[in-house]
């Protein structure tokens, strides 16, 4: 039997192997990118977008790890003002041709409003309930089927259908208007018209060529209708394309003009990527994703016999940790100068956590460098409640759409080692922003039939769809206008518009990532905080004894004196003195 020869490869470290190419700054991540397209697919995913950064503009913006909540801002706000701007020329277009068809054009608010009420029934959960779509597929159809009866008539109604043998005549000297409700006299009003408009005698009082202009207003109104789809179309093939969105300066969404989107952007820049985390006290790490198995460390501190002891301080634990975490970027020795894994550009700083509660105005924030230091240099000790200290370790896997980020905390009182490790993950992009270019493609490169007819089924309810959308730019106002945002006091992040976008759960590989990066990172959290213990005179031995390699690869830490220490998939704690055991994350990875 033969074995195969595998050739040495060159040390990436060697002066021969190509150098790492520069990470892609947050503001041209794929991430961002996705959630840029997000704001024109998406009306309801845009409003939150623009309540959250820009009408509530007391909140402080939360962490943007990995993408730039400012662009999102800008092309959310964007895409608003394109869709209130189509929806006007649309509503006029109904609103004119009402009385110059002869209100023929009537006849379809109803298939219109049936249409729009379509989306509300079935809700805006993934997979709704049975019986949300049953309702939302009778009411579209209803709609359209309605809208095809009515469109053919007024198509006879042009060729002269339902008038009498002496032509027009009796047309041109009727006084009278269509009205297929009974809107004009309410004796002949009911319910049964509303449902199918009554069209009886419609040839005696509407001319032919009102049929005609109410077919010319339907065409121009599907004309809006494919163009608004047209300009999304064109801005995710141009400045949302992969190709040129990083060209920041060349976005035009960041050219818009105002001193307040100035102001807004100018704040959010200088806070979502800040060491300085200012938080609401509901929810601390909002903008890092769902909590994935946290744990929680206490062990006595028993001194060694054998060693000399040494002060053992927080900071002194974490520098022991540090370079263990800073290894993991290091490739294989024989791995070659191409390893791509994402541990080499794993990223590790030091952040502070303050209450945005007691701050007057938002520009109060202590963003300056200085300001961190002094925070920094306090906080890393005293063990505070509402200040805290922590060590940030962050992976941003699959072009910044998985983000690991893992918070350690350590504190040292009473003879007690107090070790907090708070992972939490950022799942992927909803699948349908990510599928923004192939929509954008197909658009763009379908035939003019395949336009027409798509434009066609999107007439009937563009009626009410522009009211829906006019209608939230008025409470927008309103909002804008009587809230007090502006004079407000500061508050911490409400939500992320990250989160906001993510699915609940990755892809198998995804999840495979996850395990594998948290898995790392908590091994050489571990391994530090024994060797720092090892270093400063006290006993490790019991420590390393509990813990152990379980079936399914994860870490199971057993009794370790009066203290429970578990992660890890089907991770078990035995604990003396019973507290909280560890949080479960999402489903799949957390205590069973």
């Amino acid at each position: 039997m033969s074995t195969a020869h595998v050739p040495p490869q060159t040390d990436p470290g060697s002066p021969g192997a190509p150098p790492d190419p520069p990470p892609t700054p947050p503001h041209a991540s794929e991430a961002t990118r996705l959630l840029c397209a997000g704001t024109y697919l998406d009306s309801g995913y845009r409003d939150r977008v623009i309540d959250e950064l820009y009408l509530d503009e007391q909140r402080v913006v939360a962490p943007s790890l990995g993408f730039d909540a400012a662009r999102v801002l800008a092309h959310a706000l964007r895409a608003r003002r394109q869709e209130q701007l189509w929806a006007a020329a649309v509503l006029g277009l109904w609103i004119v041709g009402m009385p110059l068809s002869g209100w023929l054009l009537a006849g379809v608010i109803w298939p219109s409003l049936l249409l729009a009420l379509a989306p509300w029934l079935r809700g805006r959960a993934a997979e709704p309930p049975l019986y949300r779509r049953f309702a939302a597929f009778t009411v579209r159809w209803w709609g359209r089927l309605l809208f095809a009866f009515y469109l053919g008539f007024v198509v006879l109604l042009g060729f002269g259908a339902g008038s009498d043998d002496s032509g027009y005549g009796s047309s041109y000297g009727s006084s009278e208007s269509y009205d297929p409700y009974g809107f004009g006299d309410p004796d002949s009003f009911s319910f049964e018209k509303v449902l199918v408009p009554d069209v009886d005698g419609i040839g005696d009082v509407v001319e032919p060529w009102q049929a005609w202009f109410a077919l010319g207003v339907f065409a121009l109104i599907g004309f809006c209708v494919s163009a608004q789809r047209s300009q999304f179309a064109r801005a995710l093939a141009a400045e949302l394309s992969p190709g040129r969105f990083p060209d920041a300066a060349g976005d035009p969404a960041e050219r818009a003009e105002g001193q307040r989107f100035r102001r807004l952007m100018h704040r959010i820049r200088l806070e979502q990527h800040a060491p300085l985390v200012m938080y609401h006290e509901a929810h601390p790490f909002c903008g890092a994703g769902a909590a994935y198995d946290t744990w929680v460390l206490a062990v006595e501190l028993r001194p060694d016999e054998d060693a000399t002891q040494q002060p053992l301080g927080n900071r002194a634990i974490l520098e022991r940790v540090r370079p263990l975490l800073e290894q993991l970027r290091v490739p294989a020795e024989y791995a070659g100068p191409g390893v791509r894994d994402r541990l080499r550009r794993l990223e590790i700083d030091e952040c502070v956590f303050l209450p945005a509660e007691g701050l007057l105005r938002r520009d109060q924030a202590p963003y300056s460098p200085q300001d961190f230091e002094q925070h920094r240099a306090r906080a890393v000790e005293e063990g505070g409640e509402k200040r805290r200290h922590f060590l940030r370790v962050r992976v941003g896997g699959w072009e910044e759409e998985l983000v690991v980020t893992v918070f350690v905390r350590i504190h040292t009182q009473g003879r007690m080692l107090m070790l907090e490790i708070a992972p939490h993950v950022l799942t992927p992009v909803r699948p349908d922003f990510k599928d923004a270019d192939r929509a954008s493609h197909r658009f763009r490169h379908n035939n003019a039939l395949g336009k027409a007819l798509t434009a066609l089924l999107l007439v009937p309810g563009s009626a009410g769809r522009s009211l829906v959308t006019l209608g939230r730019g008025v409470r927008y106002g309103w909002r804008l206008l009587t809230g007090g945002h502006k004079g407000a006091l500061p508050d911490g992040p409400a939500v992320s518009v990250r989160e906001l976008a993510a699915v609940p759960y990755g892809s198998t590989f995804q999840e495979m990532d996850v395990a594998r990066y948290l898995r790392s990172i908590q091994d050489r959290i571990g391994r530090g905080v024994r060797l720092a213990l090892a270093d400063a005179g006290y006993e490790t031995g019991e420590f390393v004894q509990k813990i152990v390699n379980v079936s399914n690869g994860a870490v199971h830490i057993g009794r370790a004196d009066n203290s429970s220490f578990a992660f890890g998939d089907h991770a078990r704690s035995s604990t003396v003195n019973s507290g909280p055991g560890p949080q479960k994350g999402p489903a799949g990875h957390g205590s069973k």
